[in-house]
């Protein structure tokens, strides 16, 4: 390609320009100018993967292995500050990590993205020798994914690290304690299917850490941090006892697993004070949830997700009494073979509580409402204690895109019978159990499926259930 004339323009301006460009742009333009290609050599930000280098690169893997090589060979290596290599699939670049990493992981990056494989069939480790001493200096958030990296003791400290995201690295666990230790800035740290680590040490040195995520590790048994000001920590498909220490900083909770509901009072921490928002999720739950050890004194928002085939949930009202300064709940129970259950099929006589006062409570949302009998307690139990509840949203479906949703612009979500028909169950809970206990300050709102999306099946269910729908016909 020949060169085109570039207007005359200080350096500076002309790199400002040509950074701000996307990656195949500012390739084309680097191929069409000399004064672009001097810029491009020390552009500060590269991201490599297919989606920045366009369809072309998908048609062979070797000609995508062959486009980064020659980016890499045409930049300098000065100025990188943000550097990305994701290889979605290509198994021809083993060859090539080494030279590029040389190239392009430099003194002065910043933000720094490895992706060196993907699948079993290709294992590269990380070498030390990438974190060199300007690289330590100077690097700010590090994210490494399908590969090995073990960090020896002759890695110095990353001063300036706040940002550290593990997926799917082989890395054992006191590999990574020593690599925390060493990081004493570290404000967010993400681990994400690391199967070698049994034992997750935090640190007490990390005292700028706010973030932890640790999901599907499966072989962890315990997280212990000692990081005193952490603000958040979520835990997902992970059965590690949590060891959290001092908590007093803690904000927002989320942790999902087997049986964490019915055993609340030993797997959630019993010293937060300040926690605002809680989500917990669960599956496999067989009973009810036991009352809480402490109180949330500040807690705002809660979140309870309920997986299970049997459940009393009229027991959650010990959350609410826990939860003095409540304002929102959301609880997701959707389920779909819960005949047992439903209020249709035993007395209809329902338990009561002793009168408590919850001040603050103003939005409930019930996702996948049914006819279960304790969640129709539960509901009866909040609409007569909640003074101040201004809206009541009971959801019996499973919250999916409706043809009334201009952005989805298609056909409601198609839904079995079994499930349609629990669904037709919990609208005429609601008809008959709960809308006349509706305090007229509150608005309720009862989302139904479509019925011209599911015409049929809706008139044959209608059909089947003339036991219940005799009284309570909507």
């Amino acid at each position: 390609m020949c060169s085109i004339p570039v207007p005359a323009l200080p350096e500076d301006i002309l790199h400002r320009v040509h950074s701000l460009l996307p990656m195949r742009d500012a390739a084309r333009a680097a191929c069409s100018s000399h004064a672009f290609l001097r810029s491009w050599r020390c552009r500060p930000v590269l991201a490599l993967n297919r989606d920045t280098l366009g369809s072309n690169a998908n048609s062979r893997q070797k000609n995508f292995s062959c486009i980064i090589d020659n980016i890499l060979r045409n930049h300098s290596g000065i100025g990188i500050k943000i550097f990305k290599l994701q290889l979605y699939g290509i198994l021809d670049a083993s060859h090539y990590l080494d030279r590029w990493f040389q190239i392009a992981v430099t003194p002065g990056i910043e933000n720094l993205t490895l992706q060196p494989y993907y699948g079993d069939n290709m294992e590269y480790n990380v070498p030390c020798t990438l974190l060199s001493d300007g690289v330590r200096n100077s690097i700010r958030s590090l994210e490494l994914s399908l590969c090995t990296f073990h960090p020896t003791a002759e890695l110095g400290p990353l001063r300036k690290l706040t940002s550290l995201r593990l997926h799917s690295v082989r890395i054992l666990g006191d590999e990574l304690e020593y690599f925390l230790s060493n990081s004493p800035a570290l404000q967010q740290l993400n681990l994400s299917e690391c199967q070698e680590i049994t034992y997750l040490k935090i640190p007490c040195v990390l005292q700028q850490l706010h973030f932890l995520k640790v999901s599907y590790c499966s072989e962890l048994q315990v997280i212990e941090s000692k990081a005193r000001n952490l603000f958040s920590f979520i835990k997902e498909g992970v059965r590690a006892k949590v060891l959290l220490g001092e908590t007093l900083q803690m904000k927002n909770l989320r942790m999902y697993c087997s049986n964490l509901v019915c055993n609340a009072r030993t797997e959630l921490p019993s010293n937060m004070p300040n926690l605002e928002s809680l989500f917990i999720g669960s599956r496999d739950e067989r009973v009810g949830t036991p009352m809480l050890p402490t109180k949330f004194l500040f807690l705002k928002h809660l979140s309870i997700c309920l997986k299970c085939l049997s459940y009393d949930y009229f027991s959650l009202i010990s959350f609410l009494d826990a939860s003095p300064s409540l304002e929102t709940l959301l609880l997701d129970v959707a389920r779909e073979k819960v005949e047992r259950e439903s209020i249709f099929g035993c007395s209809p006589q329902l338990r009561q509580m002793p009168e408590q006062h919850h001040g603050h409570l103003k939005s409930v949302k019930i996702k996948g409402f049914y006819s279960a009998k304790s969640l129709v307690e539960l509901t009866c139990y909040i609409l007569k204690n909640a003074k101040s509840l201004d809206c009541l949203t009971l959801d019996t479906t499973y919250g999916d895109p409706k043809c009334d949703n201009k952005m989805y612009g298609g056909p409601c979500t198609k839904m079995n019978k079994g499930f349609l028909m629990q669904a037709r169950r919990g609208a005429v809970a609601i008809k008959a159990y709960i809308e006349d206990k509706v305090p007229s300050t509150v608005k309720l709102t009862v989302v139904e499926h479509c019925r011209r999306c599911h015409a049929d099946k809706l008139s044959e269910i209608d059909a089947m259930c003339d036991d219940f729908l005799t009284c309570f016909r909507l």
